[in-house]
């Protein structure tokens, strides 16, 4: 192919359908066990090549500074990694939100390197990449394998599982959860055990769960509003709780009447990113 120009991706967002704590490492990092879906939503990245070395951030950044920014930190590491000596524009039309729990910084992160490794032809492979990904933060990495998966570890070992399509609807109760405050809180339920045999026959819970409700009461409201159209769940550290159905009328039906003091979205579930699947119809171009 030829390299091009300039380039969008999306920076789908994720569901974690169950997470398992399993203990605390010395190193501060936490054993986990749990369940990535992909969903077929996320932020929008524009990426254009530039000259110099120069990388640039432009749309919502919700004023982070450029060196606190995942996606700068991403191309940066790349940048420098494969001693790269152009630079990039990146647009960010942000959709996801943040301190939600479904992804967004590490889905941006994932994207911008998925993305620049294409412009910047630095024909690194998805393995590659993952590893640089990890430093940036646990999550990252799956964004970047790019298949729905049960994550093991700290969330870096993969095991690739094909989940059948479902249709979420999405609920952020516009709070703001941190996850570094949730997995260093004393109070965490750390000592769930691994999974052994079929996860699928299995009591599947979110370890965070509880935590996050008692420290913002808003959430534990949000998973009980929820529950009058079915079982709810809150994803990752949350804050964004979610039901899973079948067909997608049913979840625009929950969409309709959320209250106006909510945010959410409807999604389909997808067991390939659609970062994937958007970058490899460019390569194929």
């Amino acid at each position: 192919m030829n390299t091009p120009f300039e380039l969008s991706l999306i920076a789908p967002a994720k569901l974690n359908l169950f997470l398992h704590i399993n203990g605390r490492r010395d190193d501060g990092y936490h054993e986990l066990e749990t369940l990535f879906t992909f969903l077929n939503y996320g932020d929008e990245l524009h990426f254009t090549l530039t000259n110099d070395k120069s990388i640039s951030i432009s749309g919502d950044t919700h004023g982070i500074a450029l060196t606190d920014n995942l996606i700068y930190k991403a191309a940066l590491l790349l940048q420098t990694q494969c001693k790269v000596n152009v630079g990039a524009k990146i647009n960010l039309t942000k959709r996801l939100p943040m301190g939600g729990g479904v992804g967004g910084g590490s889905s941006d992160a994932a994207s911008t390197l998925l993305a620049l490794n294409t412009l910047w032809n630095t024909a690194l492979t998805l393995d590659e990449l993952a590893d640089l990904g990890l430093k940036l933060g646990a999550d990252v990495p799956v964004f970047i394998k790019g298949k729905s998966a049960i994550a093991h570890g700290i969330g870096e070992q993969l095991e690739y599982v094909k989940l059948p399509q479902k249709w979420y609807c999405v609920v952020f109760p516009n709070q703001h959860v941190s996850t570094a405050q949730i997995f260093t809180h004393p109070d965490l339920k750390r000592d769930t055990p691994k999974l052994l045999g079929d996860w699928q026959q299995q009591v599947l819970t979110n370890d965070c769960e509880p935590l996050v409700k008692k420290l913002c009461p808003e959430v534990e409201k949000t998973l009980q509003w929820l529950l009058k159209y079915a079982p709810s769940k809150m994803t990752g550290t949350g804050s964004c709780c979610f039901v899973e159905f079948a067909s997608q009328v049913q979840a625009q039906d929950v969409l309709a009447n959320l209250p106006h003091t909510w945010q959410g979205f409807i999604a389909s579930s997808v067991n390939t990113s659609p970062a994937h699947t958007e970058l490899a119809a460019i390569i194929d171009k």
